[in-house]
């Protein structure tokens, strides 16, 4: 009985290919990465308090950095969405001919996933550079780019949960809406105060933004007209990644073992 392995050389091809054919698949390509640019240049670059200093930086800088996170997100969540469809309709079996095993499949997938990940934060961070956002010193601009990234990668369990509960291409594209919402609700494109503020705090976006702006912010809240000024400590982003991190592990878990069960 022969036990398959998976070469690097066979496996970062593989990851190259894909990448290649996720990059010239336009559709995918303007939500990821056009549109955050395009958000970016309308909320930050153009608009008329984008020089106004906050924080270690301006305001095109904290706008930059929300769409820099948002687009991370997208990416992670629409691959690891689009992976888990392709298993559950049969490429598994497919894998069985070639000397790709599974978990070098899936491994690929995640080196896509982070490459895919890499390339809004890229446009964004690079627009923002372009047109006026400021941030103090190349250290912020490097940790901030990536902490954008980093705090993208829980996403991907949010895609796989959702292709996992309902199985379909559809589902991954329900799953990329729902994150305009949280990216509303997460203080990625408006800042947020009150309640709105109080329940942002809660939803799955909030905590990679505000870790992405910390190397700016330090967790203070860009401030809104007479509010006064507030700060969130560096542990509530953290722990509101780990929580939801948590949250959508257990439903990946519970979704892989009913659609076994149902097998």
């Amino acid at each position: 009985m022969s036990t398959r392995t998976t070469t690097p050389g066979r496996l970062f091809g593989y990851a190259r290919r894909e990448f290649v054919r996720n990059v010239r698949m336009i559709e995918s390509s303007f939500f990821i990465v056009v549109l955050p640019v395009a958000l970016y240049l309308m909320f930050g670059a153009l608009s008329d308090w984008g020089d106004l200093p906050v924080g270690h930086g301006n305001v095109s800088a904290y706008t930059m950095t929300g769409m820099a996170v948002y687009g991370a997100v997208m990416a992670t969540t629409s691959i690891a969405g689009s992976a888990a469809v392709e298993r559950q309709s049969g490429w598994g079996r497919q894998l069985s001919l070639t000397a790709l095993t599974p978990g070098a499949y899936l491994a690929g997938k995640c080196l896509v996933a982070l490459a895919i990940a890499a390339l809004p934060v890229l446009a964004v961070l690079a627009a923002g550079a372009l047109t006026g956002a400021e941030l103090d010193g190349p250290l912020r601009w490097l940790t901030t780019g990536a902490l954008a990234l980093v705090s993208s990668l829980p996403f991907a369990l949010f895609g796989l949960a959702a292709a996992l509960l309902f199985r379909s291409e559809a589902a991954v594209s329900a799953a990329s809406g729902i994150l305009v919402v949280f990216g509303f609700l997460g203080n990625l494109f408006v800042p947020l105060s009150g309640i709105m503020l109080d329940i942002g705090r809660f939803t799955p976006v909030y905590g990679a933004g505000a870790l992405a702006r910390w190397p700016q912010m330090e967790g203070e809240r860009a401030p809104m007209g007479t509010e006064p000024a507030a700060a969130d400590p560096l542990w509530l982003p953290i722990v509101n990644l780990l929580a939801w991190t948590a949250v959508f592990t257990v439903v990946c878990l519970f979704a892989s073992r009913s659609r076994t069960a149902r097998a």
